[in-house]
């Protein structure tokens, strides 16, 4: 299942992906935390030619949610931190829960949750404690970050199990043969629960016009034809809550526009896709929004970049308060990366300094790594203390007469 998300004029554009039921046995787990998980791969191998970048994912056994931004829109996303709540096994086990993404972009605080909860039609009342439970556990013990309901976007998605009520098996798939899924959405679980949830009610959801996506004969379009004949039903869904507007009264002046507007574009399933027993769903947005935060923090300065043997100069500035580290770095990279750890080289702020003054200050990089090459490359500054790309430079050019034939050193890496 996939969820992609947000677009706004300016195009500050983002992914957000999410998979459920992944194989999640002890040898995946334990190759999954040494090497890059194999979805991960896929995802930046598609994404990455397209300007992507992935900026944060999280993993809970059969669940993985990936955050993906175009590489200039970096500086303006800061990830607040990751979280996991198991509710499987009462709380013990993660086949079944919800992992959470929280980010400030532009200055908005906004949740990316990606859930499994309970299945069988009879569990309803089980999904709604779990959906809860999750909800619930999402807030962070910081003080500068609000509850997570009074962020600006929760974006809600997963394969959360809800089933039609009622009906009988025939009459199911008989409406949808006929494309009569208004008569099936009266006694669709998710819809009947927020008539009377007030919570859940705040969710929004776009218009269900797919077929169910659960469940199918694998490698087919045919719904269960096993034994058991499960009914057809919308498990596969996308939420979204936006943060509450105060109203205003009869004696209160007129409200402004919003500043911050989310609109569903499309909201559809994918029929083409037979690997599981689901078929995937995507949503895409529009995400309108005034920056809180027009400036990065760190400003790179490609332009005046000269290199010395084999030493690059790089030239930087910060926004008073910035809150430094010496365990901050600037990598060097070639456009079309990754992720952030795709540097061919990279330099300590506190070890390589040269000379700071009037808030200008200046780094080395060793460029022994970088192949000769016509490749455009870009700097990027990590934050250690915000865990984020808070600076990024304008693509560039390495003059080949730059490079010497060295064989690099060997030493310590940084990594995230």
């Amino acid at each position: 299942m996939a969820a992609v998300s947000p677009r706004n004029p300016t195009e500050p554009r983002g992914k957000k992906l999410s998979l459920q039921e992944m194989n999640s046995g002890i040898i995946s787990l334990l190759s999954n935390t040494a090497f890059e998980d194999p979805w991960s791969s896929f995802f930046m191998d598609v994404l990455s030619p397209l300007s992507f970048i992935k900026v944060s994912y999280v993993r809970m056994q059969g669940l993985l949610l990936l955050v993906f931004a175009k590489y200039q829109h970096l500086p303006y996303i800061q990830i607040l931190y990751t979280k996991s709540t198991p509710t499987g096994l009462f709380g013990y086990w993660g086949n079944k829960g919800g992992v959470n993404i929280c980010l400030k972009l532009y200055g908005y605080y906004i949740s990316i949750i990606n859930c499994h909860l309970p299945p069988h039609l009879s569990n309803n009342d089980q999904r709604l404690d779990h959906f809860d439970r999750i909800l619930e556990m999402q807030n962070f013990e910081r003080c500068d970050i609000p509850n997570i309901l009074d962020h600006d976007l929760i974006l809600w998605f997963g394969d959360m199990n809800f089933r039609i009520e009622d009906f009988g098996l025939h009459f199911v798939r008989e409406s949808i043969k006929n494309r009569c899924y208004s008569v099936l959405w009266e006694k669709d679980q998710l819809s009947i629960a927020k008539r009377y949830d007030p919570l859940l009610r705040e969710f929004q959801e776009g218009p269900l016009l797919f077929p169910p996506t659960y469940k199918f004969d694998r490698h087919s379009n045919n719904y269960d034809t096993s034994e058991k004949k499960r009914k057809p039903a919308w498990t596969d869904r996308i939420l979204w809550r936006l943060k509450r507007q105060s109203q205003a009264g009869p004696f209160t002046p007129k409200l402004p526009p919003p500043h911050f507007c989310l609109s569903l574009r499309s909201y559809v399933s994918h029929m083409m896709y037979s690997i599981s027993d689901h078929k995937p769903v995507t949503g895409t947005f529009d995400l309108e929004l005034k920056p809180l935060v027009s400036a990065p923090m760190v400003t790179l300065m490609s332009e005046d970049l000269w290199t010395m043997e084999n030493d690059m100069l790089i030239s930087y500035s910060t926004t008073p308060g910035f809150p430094c580290s010496s365990w901050d770095w600037i990598g060097l990279y070639k456009v079309g990366l990754r992720h952030i750890n795709d540097y061919v080289s990279y330099a300590w702020v506190g070890d390589n300094q040269v000379s700071f003054s009037n808030n200008l200050n200046q780094v080395y990089i060793d460029i022994k790594d970088v192949p000769e090459t016509k490749d455009q490359f870009l700097l990027c500054y990590y934050s250690n203390n915000l865990n984020s790309v808070v600076g990024i430079s304008k693509p560039f050019q390495i003059p080949l007469r730059c490079f010497l034939r060295e064989d690099p050193l060997g030493e310590a890496q940084p990594r995230i």
